[in-house]
């Protein structure tokens, strides 16, 4: 081992070892009672359902993942068919 690998080695070990846990509240995630496209829907389906979504974002990717927006959730496709259904993030009031 080298001067320079022995001299950082015992400065990392000389380094005090602590940890600090971070606690984040997270907020409602939506409406829990707001059923979502279940994953294999078609778009179809999802459009007979939830009506045209606020935005339609393109494919991308490989294999291409396309993803609408609601107001309350967003749909991400594959190939046409419903691979994940996700609510929005609702945040809540800070606490005074």
């Amino acid at each position: 081992m080298t001067r320079t690998g022995l001299l950082l080695s015992l400065l990392l070990i000389a380094l005090p070892v602590s940890a600090q846990t971070l606690e984040i509240p997270i907020g409602d995630q939506g409406d829990l009672s707001l059923s979502l496209p279940a994953r294999g829907d078609s778009q179809r389906a999802v459009l007979e359902r939830f009506g045209l979504p606020d935005t339609e974002h393109p494919a991308v990717g490989k294999p291409p993942i396309s993803r609408w927006d609601y107001r309350d959730f967003s749909v991400y496709f594959e190939s046409g068919r419903v691979i994940d259904s996700v609510r929005h993030h609702q945040p809540r009031a800070p606490r005074e």
